[in-house]
């Protein structure tokens, strides 16, 4: 195999919400820093000590504080995080033009023939974008680089955080020897479970294997990740992607439960995750679908149809709640849970609706403008809406004046 026959860089920001308030508070370098979600209820972001301490995303904020009290917890500044991500990828499009934003804090970007025109190796060019995301942006990232994107998304994970790995491809098989296949982007744990019956149990296992027998066992979606890691380009960069029918974000739970808390927090962080897809790539949705994976792997789902196109996480995050309340049973165990966005259009593309609904999240974005302005300036939260003031507690949406962060304890 040749080392080069194509060349792709993944991309991706070191716990990236947390990562943007230590710009803004450098004063928290070195503590463990959890982002909240969902009126301050939900974990939805937190740095490598607090995860090294046992703190995992979508874990109640009750739970988070008794198990780390010296913690600091923030309510997220979406908007805040938008302005770094963009920041973040004009500083990839300077490397190569050919950049494909993959999420609010991710992106693949295409190397071929990169290296001629910076006289630089792979390695050095991924230190040199690594180093000006740092100077630019604040923040730091991990870089992956190898001949697909399924291999450059599993290096980049190699050296976080702020690292840079390149595999070439002489050196996929030994790479792929010390990856487990559960960690194979794709795999996730139900289909680890089911390659671990075929004593598939490493990532090099899954290359070596028979493209028959993963066909069988995996289909269409197996087939294409043995390619990727057999060095195969398959996927490429979706550079002027057309509109997806729909955008999902579910996943099971890792447990059967009827615990109304933890149903809410993934489905609070599956929101968030949709929310920011949707903002990062420019598209609205008119509809939203939520569905609960019962034990017996049922599955009931209810679909709300929004008053206008949109990607307010406001909006989406209502419907998804009034979803929720609809589906959830006590009596009922469940095993996972998803949110599904379709009718999707692209925000620059949408006309005004009749009442105004689409100027009203305007002016929303335009008073948080100012808002962050305000705390940029003050503090964190020094305004802050009423609904965020306290954690889990239901409030009028009047802006109240506040500290600036929310220290457990």
């Amino acid at each position: 195999m040749t080392d080069w026959r194509n060349a792709i860089a993944h991309i991706d920001a070191d716990c990236f919400y947390v990562s943007c308030e230590m710009t803004r508070h450098p004063e928290l370098q070195g503590q463990p820093v959890c982002v909240l979600f969902n009126q301050g209820a939900f974990v939805i972001a937190k740095s490598y000590d607090a995860k090294a301490r046992g703190i995992s995303t979508g874990m109640s904020v009750w739970d988070a504080r008794k198990r780390m009290p010296d913690a600091v917890f923030l309510m997220p500044d979406f908007h805040y995080y938008g302005l770094l991500s963009e920041k973040m990828f004009a500083v990839f499009r300077r490397f190569s033009p050919d950049v494909e934003v993959y999420s609010i804090d991710e992106a693949f970007v295409d190397m071929n023939g990169i290296r001629s025109l910076w006289h630089k190796s792979f390695r050095q060019l991924g230190d040199a974008i690594r180093h000006a995301v740092a100077a630019e942006v604040g923040i730091t990232v991990s870089v992956g680089i190898s001949t697909s994107k399924t291999l450059a998304k599993i290096a980049s994970e190699c050296n976080k955080p702020d690292g840079t790995t390149v595999i070439p491809g002489k050196r996929i098989g030994r790479f792929l020897a010390d990856i487990a296949v559960q960690d194979i982007p794709g795999i996730g744990r139900n289909r680890a479970c089911l390659l671990h019956k075929f004593n598939i149990r490493t990532a090099a296992q899954f290359a070596m294997a028979e493209e028959s027998q993963i066909g069988r066992v995996l289909g269409r979606h197996g087939l294409v990740l043995w390619h990727e890691l057999n060095g195969e380009s398959v996927q490429k960069l979706a550079l002027n992607p057309p509109l997806p029918k729909s955008i999902a974000r579910t996943a099971s739970m890792g447990q059967v439960s009827d615990s109304r808390t933890l149903l809410a927090a993934h489905l609070s962080h599956h929101t968030h995750r949709l929310v920011s897809e949707l903002v990062a790539k420019g598209l609205f949705t008119e509809r939203i679908s939520v569905f609960l994976s019962r034990q017996s792997f049922e599955n009931t789902g209810v679909e709300m149809r929004m008053d206008c196109p949109t990607n307010s996480l406001q909006r989406i995050s209502e419907a998804v709640r009034k979803a929720f309340m609809a589906l959830y049973r006590n009596e009922e165990r469940y095993r996972g849970c998803g949110v599904v966005a379709s009718r999707i259009s692209r925000a620059s593309t949408a006309t005004a609706d009749l009442f105004g609904q689409m100027q009203a999240d305007q002016r929303q974005t335009e008073l948080m403008l100012t808002i962050n302005t305000i705390n940029d300036k003050y503090g964190r939260h020094m305004v802050t809406s009423g609904a965020a003031s306290r954690l889990g507690k239901h409030q009028s949406n009047a802006i109240r004046f506040r500290y600036p962060l929310l220290k457990a304890g």
